[in-house]
């Protein structure tokens, strides 16, 4: 028996019932599960998850992304699941490849690899059913097979790395890495995922925060693998298991701007501009310690790296458009009008303060007869001032619509498609 053909964005077939009656109104569930050569176990894992539907009384079905050159979609398709062929292009793009197919509801993720027990779904339902829009399985605190997890990715690579998210999003997760994981199709389409490999997982965690959904974790039982089956990172070698920590890490340092730029721009701006404003009429002594020229300098220096990391922590929240009332005050906040304004004011106001010590430079034939205090004063303004300008430019370039380089009326179509439209930034009006 050959299994179902679909390609991609093609029409789905009519999803089978499963466990309850067809005039069932509460929400249809769809286990979306990628496989890859899980021959030797694909037929028992079908099975397991018309086994949870039956359990937690709920219409649904099972729908394998398959990318397998072995028997896996045959055996699935033997045993009731619904089968999307698509090509071997990584975990997180086989499930963009099923979104489309993917009927109204609840999804439920995970792999095809019996390591996660399917049969008890109830948990995701549940707490889907109770208003959450997002549901992670834990491992950490549920039960985990001797022998199921490494003692590297148990006690090191899960911790740490679940830990730095929650440091960065502020959540309470307590294991980001679990495949196996619930939602509603609605949230799972606002997330606009973007990961093609292992970074989804993070990816799909961290944008949960950021859009603000209905978070909760429940407890999973884990198992090791099946004997005669060999896990996907120990077929892609030692280093598969760092590669995969590493491709997190970016993911959640990418959509991070808030963590990383924005409270400490706030902190190297405010001290910068103490050091600046309070210098401006010369050397200070506060207690015992001296503040002099030097302190003026690095406070300027504070002000420049400070300015320009709150303007890219800006930026990148109006780019990213997670949260479009923050993203709409920043660009109220830098109209064309009033950031044009300011920044010219600013180089204004340091040029005139520079056109004193220039003057003095002249009358002294060129040399400097003392330290001009407020000339740095100057020069910070005018720094200032031009990144104003220029992030004002930025912003109302991010506020028009992207000139469409394959619109037929465009000549620089001929020079191939355009790069990517950003997933979110654009739609801030």
């Amino acid at each position: 028996m050959t299994a179902t053909t679909l390609p991609v964005g093609a029409p789905s077939a009519a999803p089978a019932n499963h466990a309850a009656a067809a005039d069932d109104d509460r929400p249809f569930v769809t286990i979306v599960v990628p496989c890859l050569n899980e021959g030797l176990v694909i037929g028992e894992f079908v099975d397991w998850c018309h086994e949870g539907l039956r359990r937690c009384g709920r219409v649904g079905e099972v729908l394998i992304v398959d990318s397998s050159t072995d028997a896996s979609p045959a055996i699935a398709e033997a045993r009731g699941a619904r089968v999307l062929r698509v090509p071997k292009r990584g975990l997180g793009q086989a499930y963009l490849d099923a979104i489309p197919h993917v009927r109204d509801g609840y999804v439920v993720m995970g792999d095809a690899d019996l390591t996660y027990d399917f049969r008890e779904l109830a948990p995701f339902v549940d707490a889907l059913d109770a208003g959450h829009e997002f549901v992670m399985g834990t491992r950490m605190r549920g039960y985990i097979e001797p022998g199921a997890m490494p003692p590297l990715h148990r006690y090191f690579g899960t911790p740490l790395t679940t830990w730095i998210l929650n440091r960065i999003y502020g959540t309470r997760y307590s294991d980001i890495h679990c495949g196996m994981r619930g939602m509603t199709l609605e949230a799972l389409k606002r997330m606009r995922l973007q990961s093609r490999s292992w970074e989804y997982a993070s990816e799909m965690v961290l944008k949960a925060a950021l859009l603000g959904l209905r978070t909760t974790d429940v407890p999973i039982r884990f198992y090791k693998d099946r004997p005669g089956r060999q896990s996907h990172h120990r077929r892609s070698g030692w280093l598969s298991p760092w590669k995969a920590g590493w491709i997190n890490l970016k993911a959640m340092f990418v959509y991070a701007p808030e963590f990383f730029l924005y409270r400490p721009s706030l902190v190297m701006l405010a001290v910068g501009l103490a050091l600046v404003l309070g210098l401006s009429h010369g050397p200070r002594t506060v207690g015992s310690v001296g503040f002099d020229l030097h302190w003026m300098l690095f406070g300027m220096t504070l002000c420049t790296v400070g300015y320009s990391a709150l303007h890219l922590a800006v930026l990148s929240k109006v780019y990213h458009g997670f949260d479009r009332t923050a993203a709409r005050r920043a660009l109220a906040l830098f109209a064309y009008d009033r950031g044009m304004l300011l920044g010219a004011s600013f180089v204004a106001i340091g040029v005139m303060l520079n056109a004193v010590l220039v003057a003095h430079y002249w009358v002294n034939r060129l040399r400097l007869a003392e330290i001009s205090y407020s000339g740095v004063l100057g020069l910070t303004l005018i720094v200032l001032g031009f990144q104003t300008m220029v992030h004002t430019l930025i912003l109302e370039m991010v506020r028009r619509p992207r000139y469409d380089a394959s619109d037929p009326a465009n000549p620089a179509a001929a020079a191939g498609p355009p790069p990517a439209v950003p997933p979110h930034g654009m739609e801030v009006p």
